[in-house]
């Protein structure tokens, strides 16, 4: 596989916002217009500026294909550990089940043991089975009761 991973760039915004709004989920959420509205760039731009926080692409040919974003949050529970959380994974529609979410995963989970958490945490939506079974057959388990408040 010719699949690399490396930090996002600016330039991958508009590539990163059309597969988070790919599904049923995303399409209520994201705005994939051109030009792209700039609270896009404004979040890529924090992102950025923030040591704990990695957002990664997975680049195919000079073509996005994949991303995640990884957070390294410091903690005073489990005797001060640090614990990774793992957020908006996607893949290209047309790439899935290539191998290129588990070359993601599989990075972040080195990353995370890298940088000396004690575990790598993530949250899937409750109707996306296929996702869910994907991280169980990496290794996740299923632990918490998620729950969210939107504003």
């Amino acid at each position: 596989m010719a699949v690399t991973i490396r930090a996002a760039r600016r330039d991958d915004v508009g590539a990163i916002v059309a597969m988070l709004a790919d599904d049923h989920l995303g399409r209520a959420r994201e705005r994939v217009e051109d030009p792209l509205p700039a609270s896009y760039y404004a979040a890529f731009e924090a992102i950025s500026g923030d040591a704990n926080i990695s957002l990664m692409v997975a680049e195919d040919a000079g073509k996005v294909v994949g991303c995640l974003q990884l957070c390294i949050l410091p903690g005073l529970s489990s005797q001060g550990a640090s614990r990774a959380l793992v957020e908006d994974v996607r893949v290209a529609a047309d790439r899935r089940s290539r191998g290129i979410g588990e070359l993601l995963l599989r990075w972040a989970i080195d990353e995370a043991r890298g940088r000396g958490c004690n575990l790598v945490e993530l949250m899937t939506h409750q109707s996306r089975t296929d996702a869910q079974r994907f991280y169980e057959r990496l290794g996740f388990a299923k632990s918490h009761f998620g729950m969210v408040m939107r504003f």
